[in-house]
């Protein structure tokens, strides 16, 4: 279990700017944050569960949870005192997944990948200061590593992450990198070195790795995507066991085939 984020006695600079604008609406913008502190894996959270996760007081998440639950983004489970995901927000997610084309075209080419290497590939986008999966194939020799679609993974120590930093506008990179220094307090020196790192990377080889970084017994690289007109900068990773996974072979073996994928997949969507 990944132990909880470090509080920061600074606000993020994402909410210090949203402060700043008269146009922000911060009550929505708090009930949202609410909404995206399920992952997946989480059945139920609790008001305390929330309060922590997006670093609210709890009497606040108390009024949005009630708030969310009468509209139908929550469900209350009284037995356990607890909070599940309501039929709005499902219907929510389903609607924006069932319009992301890039899944579909994405799919076939991620499948070849995944059985090639014996890993799972995963297609990801950005959720605040994490990468969560859209699309994700996996060899019937991948081991170990258990995610699906709706698994989120941090942004600073995977390679999906890291690659997700490295196709973004500058502009949207030093914002990001802003968020990342509230969010990690003392941490943060060593999480920057190791990103710079890896943007370097990046332009040198084409890919982003972590090895052993996110989890010690997992290995991965990943390519970001630009996919064009409508939706967002993404990136797809290949990963799995390190004893599976060497450096090695995913670096000389894997990564031609994922940059060819990632190009190929942008080539398709320009079509479209």
């Amino acid at each position: 279990m990944r132990p909880s984020p470090r509080r920061s006695k600074r606000p993020p600079a994402r909410k210090a700017r949203a402060a700043a604008d008269r146009h922000f609406v911060t009550a929505l913008a708090r009930g949202l944050e609410v909404l995206a502190s399920f992952r997946a894996g989480d059945s139920m959270l609790s008001n305390g569960d929330i309060a922590g996760r997006c670093r609210l007081p709890k009497s606040t998440v108390s009024r949005l949870t009630y708030t969310l639950t009468r509209l139908g983004y929550l469900q209350y489970v009284e037995e356990h005192g607890k909070y599940r995901l309501g039929s709005a927000a499902l219907a929510v997610g389903t609607a924006m997944l069932s319009r992301m084309n890039i899944r579909q075209v994405a799919r076939p080419m991620m499948q070849e990948l995944a059985d090639f290497a014996g890993a799972v590939v995963a297609l990801g986008v950005r959720v605040q200061l994490g990468i969560i999966y859209v699309e994700v194939c996996r060899s019937q020799a991948a081991l170990t590593l258990i995610l699906d679609v709706g698994s989120r993974v941090p942004l600073a120590t995977t390679a999906i992450g890291r690659s997700y930093l490295a196709v973004i506008s500058e502009e949207e990179r030093e914002q990001t990198m802003s968020e990342l220094r509230a969010a990690e307090g003392s941490g943060w020196p060593k999480i920057r070195d190791a990103i710079d790192a890896a943007l370097l990377e990046y332009r040198r080889i084409g890919c982003c790795s972590s090895f052993g970084e996110w989890q010690p017994e997992v290995n991965g690289i990943a390519v970001g995507i630009r996919p064009g007109p409508g939706l967002p900068p993404m990136a797809i990773n290949c990963g799995g066991a390190a004893f599976n996974l060497p450096p090695a072979f995913l670096l000389e073996k894997v990564r031609p085939r994922l940059i060819a994928l990632v190009r190929r997949l942008e080539a398709s969507l320009r079509q479209e």
